[in-house]
């Protein structure tokens, strides 16, 4: 048509040769790319800083810096280019390889703590035993009456408890006054015995009980060591590597009672550790050797732990003196002190695991649950999801509400309402479980989500009911999704101060707490009071080695969360 003219090349909408469009986005590029580096570098400068502050490195003897860059930077360095430039694979190994151990050793440590300052071996062992009869029972009825199913859930939620608690006994003293002066006359009380003793509670009324350290290989190791050759078995398709796997890790535990005092720890100590930090290092170890690629990265953590060996021997031969740091295994394992040098973390770590603890048993199971249905059962038509649209607006919306918010909102239903005790560790789980509850569900509906239809369409086509298809197709799928949400979002939580102000949380706690109901500090409630000392100590040097001790938690889990996600990642591409 006349008048009318067309474009006839991708140059004449962006110039010349497209030069124009091209121009812009690289600028856009290489704007993108500051902007990462500018985030990057301030987060490394602040990093610096501070690990500067709590570790001292200056202060070390000189001979020693250089005994360091020769003994532990300087084989590591080379042994990660060799690795990188030979076998790329080996690269992700030798991290791997090297943070495993670090990961597994963090969460042992928080196991030792709920054994050494909550329950007892054999506190344990009466739970351990009086939930394995609850469990036998409710097995049983399901034997015996198969189709009453509301039977079978009123007996899973009951025997637990009764197995646990019992049927104990009520006690009243109920003062009688007069109407008009409200003068006491007298008291009436009644008085009920306890109906039936839990099975718990039999337990540890018994006159002879296992020592802690057989307590704890039965109920703690050789659970790990069938775990970790239950799975041997499946993905070798062996009996005799399962059973191999089994026995290695009992026999280490086993060695253990023996061998823990000659090396200076607690039978306790090892049976925690071993089974947990050797058990997930050889599980990988085997996954890395099955497979064939990249086995040579398995060497870097035998690289790194040589290297520190050697300085530490070579350090002491020659009367050398490492840095003077403020961060040390006094400050881990010492409570707080008016003297700079002597104050510790280690009651305020104890009180955020109880405090994590708590987030994970309460925040968690709802969280999950809740997505579960949001994503699979909740109605997509009709009224009902109308209803279902405004509660996930609401859930988007309170995920970004401020954490003071949630503080007060733990003040006012948990402390005053309900009369939980101020500070505790019951309280602050249930206030930051709340903060991070929003979190939890939308990461969890995104994994479901995430799972393709497919898969439910053909469980269905096989017969599968819409609870088989649930359970066995979509949450196997979406579980590492569900997990890198989760573990981000308690990264979160065990940073929060500002609920912990409000719901009383103590400024400094000098004795570990002994119970989710006794007052305890936080970590980051501990770093804040430091931060408001006079003395330039504390406010440097120990606050330093706090944010240290924190950060490093918190860059630890997520990692763990990186880990669990390229991991997933990888699955779904096979």
């Amino acid at each position: 048509m006349a008048g009318r003219t067309t474009p006839s090349t991708t140059g004449d909408w962006f110039g010349a040769n497209g030069q124009i469009g091209r121009t812009r986005g690289t600028l856009f590029k290489w704007a993108c790319l500051g902007a990462t580096l500018l985030a990057l570098g301030l987060m490394l400068v602040f990093l610096l800083y501070v690990a500067n502050d709590a570790l001292q490195p200056l202060t070390a003897d000189p001979a020693w810096m250089a005994l360091f860059g020769l003994a532990v930077i300087a084989p590591a360095v080379a042994f990660a280019a060799y690795v990188y430039r030979t076998a790329p694979q080996a690269g992700q190994v030798a991290y791997t390889a090297l943070g495993i151990p670090l990961v597994t050793a963090l969460a042992a440590g928080g196991i030792w703590i709920v054994y050494a300052h909550i329950i007892t071996p054999h506190e344990w062992l009466a739970l351990v035993l009086s939930l394995l009869v609850a469990a036998a029972v409710v097995e049983g009825h399901g034997r015996l009456r198969p189709d009453a199913v509301l039977e079978r859930l009123a007996v899973v939620v009951v025997v637990p408890l009764l197995a646990v608690v019992g049927i104990p006994g009520i006690s009243v003293d109920y003062p009688i006054r007069t109407p008009l002066l409200g003068q006491e006359l007298f008291h009436v009380a009644v008085s009920i015995p306890e109906l039936a003793p839990s099975v718990r509670g039999l337990i540890l009324s018994l006159p002879v009980l296992p020592t802690p350290g057989l307590i704890l290989l039965g109920t703690f190791a050789v659970p790990i060591a069938a775990a970790i050759g239950w799975h041997i078995r499946r993905v070798r398709e062996s009996d005799r590597d399962g059973a191999v796997a089994f026995g290695a890790t009992v026999g280490l535990s086993v060695l253990g009672l023996a061998l823990a005092p000659a090396v200076g720890v607690t039978p306790m100590t090892w049976l925690v550790f071993v089974p947990v930090v050797v058990g997930a290092s050889g599980l990988y170890a085997e996954h890395v050797f099955r497979h064939g690629d990249g086995t040579i990265g398995l060497a870097f953590p035998v690289v790194v732990a040589a290297g520190f060996a050697l300085l530490w021997t070579l350090a002491g031969t020659l009367g050398v003196a490492g840095p003077d740091a403020w961060l040390n295994w006094s400050f881990l394992t010492s409570p707080h002190n008016t003297d700079p040098t002597e104050a510790g973390i280690y009651p305020a770590l104890v009180g955020s695991i109880l405090i994590l603890v708590v987030i994970i048993v309460s925040a968690f199971p709802i969280g999950v649950s809740a997505a579960i249905y949001l994503e699979e059962y909740a109605p997509t038509q009709g009224r009902m999801s109308k209803v279902v649209e405004l509660i996930e607006i609401n859930i988007a919306n309170l995920a970004g509400v401020p954490s003071v918010v949630y503080g007060v909102l733990g003040l006012a239903i948990f402390i005053r309402t309900i009369g939980m005790g101020s500070g505790t560790a019951l309280v602050g789980g249930f206030t930051i479980g709340l903060l991070i509850l929003p979190i939890v569900i939308i990461s969890a509906q995104e994994a479901i989500r995430a799972v393709p239809d497919s898969r439910r369409n053909a469980a269905y086509g096989m017969g599968a009911t819409k609870w088989q298809t649930v359970r066995s197709v979509v949450l196997p799928e979406a579980v590492p999704g569900i997990l890198t949400g989760t573990i981000l979002a308690l990264g979160r939580a065990i940073g929060e101060t500002a609920p912990l102000l409000m719901i009383g949380v103590a400024a400094v706690v000098r004795t570990s707490p002994n119970s989710f109901t006794s007052r305890t500090g936080a970590m980051s409630r501990q770093i804040y009071t430091w931060s408001t000392q006079i003395g330039v100590d504390f406010r440097y040097g120990v606050l330093a080695a706090g944010v240290v001790t924190l950060l490093a938690v918190l860059l630890t889990m997520n990692a763990t969360a990186i880990v669990l996600r390229n991991r997933y990642q990888r699955t779904q591409n096979r």
